[in-house]
């Protein structure tokens, strides 16, 4: 087998985001020189302590040429994630159009590796679940399309400029930081949580510090290169499981209430139309009620069998360090 990546020195893009800066901030930890683009430095050291700030945007290609500089391995973890007002082009450019940048201009600083995050989300619906690698593509959304254009992009930009590229497409991602399951998680626990439709559609979440584990192998093993990995957690439950573990962990009962469907999605379409011209975010949109209603549940065996990738946070554990850091940090 081929040496892994020497990978003294790295770039992590999104690192003021969750992903990203649960990445870096490990990296860090464990003695590897990090650099992070981030858009305002001062905003962000508190954030990112001992970690070198390179000011920058994916959208900026001079920045991108100087954040590359003398790296060995470049993670891609921003994206411009769903928000209400926002042109389809912008998604384009950041999740697709950005990514061919950041992987030329890391081939002509000789970096060795990109990793780019991409997402489950491009599988769209599971119909037949698990899903692996090879399920149909079905992206239901403008962030879900950018994201598997930014996959057609970033092969392509790096058989261009010769660099290897390992894509990574996560399940959801939880823990301590995180802010897209706390209405989730606080609902939860706060017996404030009802479940749209019978519930009974899979859902598959990774504990954070999981997928940088996952992401850590996809920089450095040899394997990686010119593959694309799903990196899921070790157990996948209905919603209705989830919700009855999370009310567990919690220390109370799950609130025993299901609504129908189609209100909230009407309600949701009729928000869109008339808060979106206006740059507002809606209070309920067609995408939440999809949670309810899509499956994700998803295989990993492919990263377990080539780059040796070995989820251990079971949900359990995973919920109770999430709800605790909530707790600790006020949310809860």
């Amino acid at each position: 087998m081929a040496a892994p990546i020497a990978a003294r020195r790295v770039l992590v893009t999104g690192a003021t985001g969750f992903t990203g800066g649960h990445l870096a901030r490990r990296l860090a930890a464990d003695g590897v020189a990090v650099r992070a683009l981030v858009r305002n430095p001062h905003v962000a050291a508190p954030a990112l302590p001992g970690i070198e700030l390179a000011a920058g945007d994916l959208t900026d290609a001079g920045s991108l040429a100087r954040a590359v500089a003398g790296v060995d391995v470049v993670y891609n973890i921003a994206a411009l994630y769903r928000a209400a007002g926002l042109d389809d082009n912008l998604y384009r450019a950041v999740n697709a159009t950005a990514v061919g940048t950041l992987i030329e201009a890391a081939g002509a600083a000789g970096v060795t590796r990109v990793v780019h995050c991409s997402t489950v989300g491009v599988h769209g619906d599971i119909a037949n679940p698990p899903a692996d690698e090879d399920a149909p593509l079905r992206p239901g959304d403008v962030y879900q399309e950018t994201k598997l254009e930014g996959e057609s992009v970033a092969r392509r930009a790096a058989t261009d400029a010769g660099v290897q590229l390992a894509i990574v497409r996560p399940t959801g991602i939880y823990g301590p930081g995180d802010r897209r399951l706390l209405k989730l998680f606080r609902g939860v626990a706060r017996r404030r949580f009802a479940i749209l439709g019978r519930g009974d559609i899979w859902y598959h979440l990774t504990y954070i510090d999981d997928l940088v584990d996952g992401f850590r192998l996809c920089g450095t093993h040899p394997a990686a290169a010119g593959h694309t990995y799903i990196l899921s957690g070790p157990e996948v439950t209905t919603l209705n499981e989830l919700v009855a573990i999370t009310a567990e962990v919690a220390g109370v009962k799950p609130l025993p209430l299901h609504l129908p469907v189609w209100p909230f999605w009407m309600a949701g379409a009729a928000c869109e139309a008339l808060c979106r011209p206006l740059g507002i975010e809606p209070p309920i949109y067609r995408r939440r009620v999809d949670f309810f209603t899509k499956s994700r549940a998803f295989d990993s065996s492919r990263a377990t069998a080539e780059i040796g990738y070995a989820p251990r946070v079971g949900l359990r554990d995973g919920i109770g360090r999430t709800l605790a850091w909530y707790r600790e940090a006020g949310w809860l």
